[in-house]
């Protein structure tokens, strides 16, 4: 079924969780994730981004997400993560997703506000939840493992970030505050009494983004300071990717669909984690 991301993060507010908010641009992925859902008890967001688009389109890949979670018993999010434009993201809400994010952080500070606006007005036509982001991330989200570094300069400014909510009316935040997009290619340095300013600042739920490869002690610190929506994506595909690499050196092996089964089992075993690192704060 799917559910609001305001009813979402209610959830994990009362709960004192973090929501998994995993990236499934692959079919298998996805039904590794619906398969780790449906065994669980808490609300997991489903995630497709618009830099996946040399993947798979979201035209093709997006009525399979919401097809999947409306027939699912568990209770889903059907989210556009790091929509850079309006039209993408009305795209993805045409097709059924729910929940979206309007990515203007790398814009000035007037035209993020104004983008972010925009699109909270279109959600709010339809009374769905917008995520906005302020402060600058490095990395990427396509698995690319150039990755950079966090830079303490390019973290959220609590009182831009309070600023900033108060402007557009958005109903998460995503913030910098030490983690990275992509593979961690050094350990890094979370700044947890920062998560906590910005929620108490704001007044809505923190989102981590480059939620991938953290430490479980780290994703529970962040939860407990504020951070309620985690997004991943990175570790989700390696996880696909490392399970397929025996078979494909297997001579016996000469069927993708053995692939395939491989990849989904990876996908749902690294899930399940994930969720349980989540859900140990409660």
């Amino acid at each position: 079924m799917i559910i609001g991301l305001p009813e979402a993060l209610s959830y994990a507010e009362q709960h004192n969780i973090g929501l998994a908010a995993i990236n499934t641009p692959f079919f298998e992925g996805l039904l590794g994730v619906i398969d780790v859902a449906e065994r669980s008890d808490v609300p997991i967001i489903l995630q497709f981004a618009q830099v996946h688009e040399p993947i798979v389109s979201i035209e093709d890949m997006g009525p399979a997400m919401v097809e999947l979670a409306k027939r699912s018993s568990a209770p889903f999010v059907l989210h556009v993560d790091h929509g850079f434009d309006i039209d993408y993201i009305r795209k993805g809400l045409d097709i059924g997703f729910n929940s979206a994010m309007i990515d203007g952080s790398k814009l000035d500070y007037d035209e993020n506000v104004r983008v972010t606006r925009e699109v909270v007005e279109l959600a709010g036509e339809r009374g769905i939840g917008v995520e906005g982001e302020i402060g600058v991330m490095t990395g990427n989200e396509n698995g690319d493992p150039d990755q950079g570094v966090a830079d303490a300069a390019l973290y959220t400014d609590p009182q831009v970030a309070a600023d900033f909510v108060k402007a557009t009316g958005v109903t998460a935040l995503a913030a910098s505050f030490g983690t990275v997009h992509g593979v961690y290619r050094r350990k890094p340095k979370l700044n947890y009494e920062l998560i906590a300013q910005l929620r108490e600042a704001t007044g809505v739920p923190i989102v981590m983004h480059g939620g991938s490869g953290l430490e479980p002690r780290e994703y529970q610190e962040c939860i407990r300071h504020g951070v309620r929506k985690i997004n991943y994506y990175t570790y989700s595909a390696k996880a696909a990717y490392d399970a397929c690499l025996p078979l494909i050196e297997d001579p016996n092996v000469i069927l993708f669909s053995n692939l395939a089964r491989a990849a989904r089992n990876a996908v749902a075993e690294d899930a399940q984690k994930f969720v349980d690192i989540l859900k140990a704060t409660a």
